[in-house]
């Protein structure tokens, strides 16, 4: 028998497929969708500009995009038996376990029959994920059953509205765009190669999205964002957290926020949200946690050449907007869908079920021995 080898650990450097909505690591800042430089994007597009470009392929004019928001917001409200589940979800559970019960739900209540309904279900899915996130966390937490259907012109205000109950400003509703665009999509990550072997068995659209939430559960996935406020957020001073960082250090403890699977320099990501971060700090007069984390940053550049990733600046960004913690990675979900039902786009397009082979570490062949001889 042929010794079969892997490139690498976790399927490392191996290509696993083709695709035409990004790259990493290749080229612009690092990041490119549909080949635009993500930093453009993020300067110069909503959200919703982005999310119409994932799924259609170009970037909407102004009566397209007038038009695609109007459409978003019809498909906002929630289904009352979706409700009725939704508050029957005590606020102890993980706020990911309630995104992906909802998605199931709601594919149970508005099943895809036909792939030819794949762009509405997944502009529905769009559109109904802050909903239900929000719902349950205003259920379970204040005991208020919220409305849904609001009138804000963006996703990342709808979902700011739906929180709090007051609509958000304008500098809010300018870093919620910026978040989403810049979590909207990242090529072949394990979230989405889930959704794609799903969508290869030609199954349904909401069994993929279902199945890649469960894979962005994980810590080693999604929920860096949440760890790094987690640990940020106990520091007073810069240098009491240069000091428990190298404490870390030295017990080699895992420090969430920092290095990625692709990048080897830099997160163009980090950039980004680094900045509205630290407009978000002068806007609040933060003098604490913004200084916290620059400071972790420039230690684990120093220390260990790692650099931080999308998720560590989100942490401060997502907390100066009085955003609850347990929220930050379902916020990534809502802007991802538009990467992982585009990816189910492209797989069933152009599909052949994924079955790769698997290095054999087992005994090697050997007789079954009767129960009485044993």
């Amino acid at each position: 028998m042929t010794e079969k080898k892997l490139s690498g650990a976790g399927l490392r450097g191996q290509v696993a497929g083709k695709t035409a909505l990004s790259t990493v690591g290749i080229s612009g800042s690092g990041l490119t969708y549909r080949g635009y430089d993500v930093k453009d994007l993020a300067e110069n597009c909503e959200f919703e500009e982005v999310a119409y470009l994932i799924f259609y392929g170009e970037l909407p004019d102004s009566a397209q995009l007038a038009e695609y928001k109007s459409g978003l917001k019809t498909r906002r409200g929630l289904p009352q038996a979706l409700r009725e589940v939704l508050e029957r979800i005590p606020a102890a559970a993980h706020p990911m376990d309630v995104m992906r019960t909802g998605c199931s739900m709601l594919g149970n209540l508005e099943t895809e029959t036909d792939f030819s309904q794949q762009l509405e279900q997944a502009n529905r899915l769009l559109a109904a994920f802050p909903s239900i996130i929000c719902y349950w966390y205003r259920f379970s937490h204040d005991g208020v059953r919220i409305d849904t259907e609001t009138d804000d012109d963006s996703i990342g205000a709808h979902f700011l509205h739906m929180l709090r109950g007051a609509k958000p400003n304008e500098l809010h509703e300018r870093v919620m765009n910026v978040s989403l665009i810049l979590y909207a999509e990242h090529e072949f990550n394990a979230s989405t190669f889930t959704a794609r072997v799903c969508a290869s068995t030609l199954s349904d659209m909401h069994s993929c999205i279902t199945g890649a939430i469960g894979s962005l559960r994980g810590p080693l996935h999604g929920g860096a964002n949440e760890a790094a406020m987690a640990m940020i957020e106990n520091w007073r001073s810069a240098e009491e957290a240069e000091s428990e960082i190298m404490g870390m250090l030295e017990r080699r403890e895992k420090i969430m926020g920092f290095g990625h699977a692709i990048y080897t320099e830099s997160d163009p990501r980090n950039a980004i949200i680094k900045g509205w971060s630290q407009q978000l700090a002068d806007d609040v007069g933060d003098k604490v946690l913004y200084p916290v984390s620059e400071r972790v940053e420039a230690i684990m550049w120093r220390e260990k050449k790692l650099f931080a990733n999308a998720d560590f600046f989100h942490a401060s960004a997502y907390h100066f907007m009085a955003i609850p913690t347990k929220l930050f990675t379902p916020i990534f979900v809502c802007s991802r869908l538009t990467g992982w039902a585009a990816h189910v786009f492209e797989q069933r397009a152009d599909n052949r079920i994924i079955r790769p082979s698997a290095e054999y570490t087992g005994e090697q062949l050997r007789a079954v021995v009767p129960i009485a001889e044993r």
